[in-house]
């Protein structure tokens, strides 16, 4: 592991803050150089090391040699041994000023042109992939954890951290909204790589709408919201591993997916749809998703 952060790095501005502690901008004393520092409290081991997270860094760090356009540098980690049983973590990553969520509103109106979506969509899938390949999953993809930079360049932020923050999880009360996870995630069945592709599908549809596409309370409420677009998935297709049965639900016929992104074209519904697949081992991969028609056409559109 790193050194200790210290004094190289002064907070400028809270970014925002979450379960697992808050996320500062912050300023390298000696270049200057603005930074996003994430803290994250780990528990240890017997021996004081925490394993999950040198791990997890370890990772990381490794996908960091890569140099993936669409995925948040990771530039430095800097550990402090708070107590036998617990460490700080601080993870210093690239600043970007903005995040997916902010871009959307500050698109004047009607929103974001056909071109646009297509465009950070693709960079968005392109991130996914990489991450995929290496097998990460991200698992909270949603536009405040997706980062645009002023060049319009998207970022994925936040990810592969799950696993860093599974060992305190217990420990702590956690909301974080629902409206962007899949069925299997919601049923508490078993779920991998076709997680963030349901939540890509989400933020595809939000950036027509300019408003998220599944609004619920709670597990039960969006699995009801999120059956009322799709349609209730046959007796075949519901996981046998979960507490929660199908009978719950009133049977309901699936809606042209127009019906709630009406700006979509045809070729992006059907993406859409691929992507807002029920069965996770039917739901269409990341790479898969940048060989479909509806980039094929964007490209032929402008050149």
């Amino acid at each position: 592991m790193a050194q200790e952060c210290g004094f190289q790095y002064e907070p400028v501005a809270e970014i925002g803050g979450g379960a697992y502690g808050t996320v500062y901008k912050a300023r390298h004393v000696e270049s200057g150089q603005f930074v996003a520092l994430k803290s994250v409290r780990v528990q240890t081991d017997q021996d004081g090391l925490p394993i999950s997270t040198v791990r997890e860094v370890a990772l990381l760090k490794r996908l960091e040699q890569f140099d993936h356009p669409n995925v948040v540098k990771l530039m430095d980690v800097c550990a402090t041994f708070r107590t036998d049983q617990e460490t700080k973590v601080t993870l210093v990553f690239e600043h970007v000023d903005q995040d997916l969520k902010t871009y959307l509103e500050k698109a004047p109106a009607p929103g974001l042109p056909p071109s646009r979506i297509c465009d950070l969509m693709r960079q968005l899938l392109c991130g996914l992939a990489f991450l995929h390949s290496n097998r990460v999953v991200h698992r909270d993809l949603k536009p405040e954890n997706i980062l645009v930079t002023s060049r319009g360049q998207v970022k994925l932020a936040d990810f592969g951290l799950a696993r860093i923050y599974s060992c305190h999880m217990a420990l702590t009360p956690v909301v974080v909204t629902l409206w962007y996870r899949p069925p299997e995630v919601l049923l508490q069945s078993t779920y991998a790589t076709p997680v963030d592709i349901w939540s890509t599908g989400c933020i595809f549809a939000e950036m027509f709408r300019r408003k998220p596409l599944f609004c619920g309370d709670s597990e039960v409420d969006q699995l009801g919201k999120i059956f009322n677009v799709i349609g209730l998935p046959p007796e075949e297709e519901w996981p046998a591993d979960v507490t929660l049965l199908r009978h719950n639900f009133s049977p309901i016929s699936p809606r042209p997916i127009t019906d709630y992104v009406p700006e979509i074209n045809d070729l992006g519904a059907e993406l859409l749809l691929e992507m807002l697949t029920f069965d996770p081992l039917r739901r269409i991969s990341a790479l898969n998703a940048l060989e479909h028609p509806y980039f094929q056409e964007d490209e032929v559109t402008n050149g």
